[in-house]
């Protein structure tokens, strides 16, 4: 395909920073066929460490340097850059992107306009609702990764024919960066004869870790042999400390922040705890099942569509600190149906969550877009 007649794609998120939605966006713009796709990317409110990977693989980026909740200078600057490109279609991801990127599309007049929701969002107030109602009305179609979202927002007067779902995907582990049990236990400061329960995320009440940590410690009375790790930073790290030092569970409860060695440490875990209140698709889940770590995670919408209660990992209800740490009690005694469960998880991430099969569902659909 000439250059003349590559499809010109603009997608628009408000960081680039390292989160779930962050990362699938660069994948899917470093992975676009470059013969077919002009693509740039267009960061509404700060840039962040994937700018680089991004630049490397050869996608522009510019950031517009939104500074508050209601920024018309940033959305008129956006929507000039718009007129300028003029892409045959823009794709915007979470919130703020969906309402001032489909708006000031529509407005530059871009041919095929389109959002993307990430997660089921019970945060969302009237007004942010009433927003995504009247853009969804008004643009092309919205992607998600999970049936959950899809049926989050039809409940919500958003009807499920404007979804198109396409799963996460994730990148192969590259062995060349593996690192050896005891050099990840070292890193983190934890006995070598322990077992290491993980959890990688942002700390936030989103991600339930005061429920975690309970049945850490309940489960650290219990065998007197596991070390949990949280792995990630965010606005509730305090709050979590002092709550462990009051159930005196600091003794094996580490919050550690950020780690840029976490997909090192992550395969040394012997299980891995997800305890959201609501999800989109995780990307640690994905990552834990690929690097062959068993996964419990809460029993809702978005981790459903990853982990085949029983087959793949275990769900549990949400809440129920008791099942979860019954459950990892089993488990962390039981080699062979931990096995059982790698081996299972191990294949439904390589038949269904690749990279390849990600980017080309969305090449599809943006071709679709454009036949419409």
């Amino acid at each position: 395909m000439s250059s003349q007649n590559r499809i010109k794609l603009c997608l628009i998120i408000p960081t680039l920073e390292r989160g779930g939605a962050e990362k699938q966006l660069s994948l899917l713009a470093k992975g676009l066929d470059p013969a077919a796709f002009d693509t740039t990317v267009m960061v509404l409110t700060r840039s962040g460490p994937l700018e680089s990977e991004l630049r490397a693989a050869g996608v522009r980026v510019d950031v517009i340097g939104k500074h508050a909740t209601g920024d018309p200078v940033a959305w008129y600057k956006l929507y000039s850059k718009l007129k300028k490109l003029q892409p045959d279609i823009v794709h915007t991801w979470l919130f703020a992107a969906n309402a001032y990127g489909r708006s000031a599309a529509k407005a530059a007049r871009v041919r095929a306009v389109v959002g993307s929701e990430r997660s089921v969002d019970p945060w969302k107030g009237t007004w942010q609702l009433s927003i995504d109602r009247f853009l969804a009305k008004r643009t092309q179609g919205i992607s998600t990764n999970s049936q959950g979202v899809v049926d989050f927002y039809d409940s919500k007067g958003i009807a499920r024919s404007n979804f198109t779902v396409i799963p996460n995907g994730i990148p192969p582990r590259d062995p060349a960066k593996d690192i050896s049990r005891e050099e990840a236990f070292r890193r983190l400061g934890i006995p070598l004869h322990h077992k290491l329960i993980l959890s990688i995320g942002r700390l936030w009440a989103q991600k339930g870790y005061k429920d975690l940590i309970w049945s850490a410690e309940m489960l650290r009375v219990l065998r007197g042999d596991i070390s949990y790790v949280v792995i990630g930073d965010g606005p509730e790290r305090q709050r979590l400390e002092e709550y462990s030092d009051n159930i005196r569970a600091a003794r094996e409860v580490y919050l550690v922040g950020h780690r840029d060695d976490a997909a090192q440490i992550l395969p040394h875990a012997d299980l891995l705890w997800n305890g959201s209140l609501y999800e989109g698709q995780s990307n640690v889940l994905l990552e834990a099942m690929q690097a062959g770590v068993v996964t419990l995670a809460t029993d809702i919408p978005g981790n459903q569509d990853l982990v085949d209660n029983e087959q793949t990992g275990i769900l549990f209800p949400l809440g129920d600190v008791d099942r979860l740490m019954r459950i990892s009690h089993q488990l962390l005694d039981d080699t062979d149906r931990r096995n059982q469960l790698i081996l299972a998880a191990k294949a439904k991430i390589e038949q269904q969550h690749t990279v390849p099969a990600m980017v080309q569902a969305h090449e599809a659909w943006y071709r679709k877009l454009l036949t419409q």
